[in-house]
């Protein structure tokens, strides 16, 4: 039989997260630092706002772009925190999660040919899904001696005529930092020259330790030509609900729905109404899981420096990456044989692209006792191989 696969999916690699969840799967004992989930159960108060959607018999399609009561209070909780007005109706879609919203974005403005600059370390799913919406990623490789934050010549350099968009996820998975007001106005400038589109992923933009967080959307001029994606996923810990949302111009939100009716119709319908009740009643949840996940990173950061593995503090999200290269091990190595030998599991920092050699992620998204164990195990791991 004839290869029946895409050439597209065919040259897209398969995730370096699951690879390691599903051997963790098989084994007794495991502590992981490797999933990107909240350990906290979604708050009592957005729970039962969706249990009680479900006993009214709210069980039947919203609007394609998501209950407008919704994307009411998503306006509003916008302009509150970054004093930026989206049009409900015309500028907010409500998406299955964050990964539904950045493929749309991707789809409704890459042609063949376009390319996306995308900066690495990065969230797994970034250059693959520029590669399945038919363009071509180019790849900024950002390093830990520049707080792994992107700078506008770093930009300028890889510009061609075919540059279509700047992809940006910060707060960043997996490093933790946190993109400075300062460097963001400058790509904001040179965004406006080279008339550049910037999809701006900042699903982590309520977990922030001792900095503030900088709405791309909001910086003067640039709400005309960013795509910004937003979700409940880590700071109301709603993973399981799949909700997220996009919010954009209208004529590329337009292009975005007419995607999503086709794929999608609309987004669950419980979780819409969890998520209403999130933005009404969840900012305490979020401020008391915010400041326990710090709590957890003033461990986690010594820590890993103590045993060697030379870490930058990060500055937002719930993950660290430091590095590995004093036990000389590659990361797919380090990761693999701490597993096997300790039963902790991290994830290689090649995962998140090839910069990323020499380092690990470790998900603090757990609990203060099992980051304690961890970090012994990894103790016993040092003395034999730091």
């Amino acid at each position: 039989m004839r290869n029946v696969l895409a050439e597209s999916v065919m040259s897209v690699p398969p995730s370096g997260i699951r690879k390691f969840f599903d051997i963790c799967a098989t084994m007794p004992d495991v502590i992981s630092l490797g999933i990107g989930e909240p350990d906290f159960v979604t708050p009592p108060a957005i729970r039962r706002a969706g249990m009680e959607a479900l006993e009214r018999g709210e069980t039947h399609y919203t609007s394609n772009s998501g209950l407008l009561e919704l994307r009411e209070a998503l306006s509003e909780h916008l302009e509150r925190l970054y004093q930026i007005q989206y049009n409900p109706v015309t500028e907010i879609l409500v998406t299955v999660g964050v990964s539904e919203a950045l493929h749309l974005a991707l789809m409704a403005i890459l042609n063949p040919g376009d390319e996306v600059i995308v900066p690495t370390p990065c969230f797994v799913s970034y250059a693959p899904g520029v590669v399945l919406a038919g363009g071509q990623p180019v790849i900024l490789s950002t390093t830990a001696e520049k707080g792994f934050q992107v700078s506008a010549s770093d930009v300028e350099k890889l510009l061609t005529n075919n540059t279509k968009a700047l992809l940006l996820g910060y707060p960043n998975n997996p490093t933790g930092a946190v993109m400075s007001r300062e460097k963001l106005l400058e790509i904001a400038k040179l965004a406006e020259e080279h008339d550049l589109l910037v999809i701006s992923d900042e699903i982590y933009d309520r977990l922030v330790y001792g900095v503030e967080h900088t709405c791309f959307a909001s910086l003067p001029g640039m709400k005309e030509r960013t795509v910004l994606l937003q979700g409940f996923s880590k700071a109301y810990a709603m993973t399981g609900w799949r909700l997220g949302y996009a919010a954009a111009p209208a004529e590329i939100l337009a292009g975005m729905r007419k995607i999503h009716q086709y794929i999608i119709m609309s987004a669950p319908t419980t979780a819409q109404f969890a998520g209403l009740e999130a933005l009404r009643s969840g900012e305490a949840d979020v401020q008391r899981m915010a400041a326990e996940y710090d709590r957890r990173r003033r461990v986690v950061v010594p820590g890993l420096n103590k045993l060697g593995l030379t870490c930058p503090e990060p500055k937002g999200a719930f993950y660290a990456f430091p590095s590995i290269r004093v036990t000389g091990m590659t990361s797919d190595e380090f990761a693999e044989s701490l597993l096997g030998e300790e039963q902790v599991a991290v994830i290689p920092g090649t995962a998140f692209g090839a910069c990323g050699e020499g380092h690990v992620r470790i998900s603090y998204a757990t609990s203060l006792e099992k980051i304690e164990q961890a970090l012994e195990r990894m103790h016993h791991f040092m003395q034999r191989h730091g």
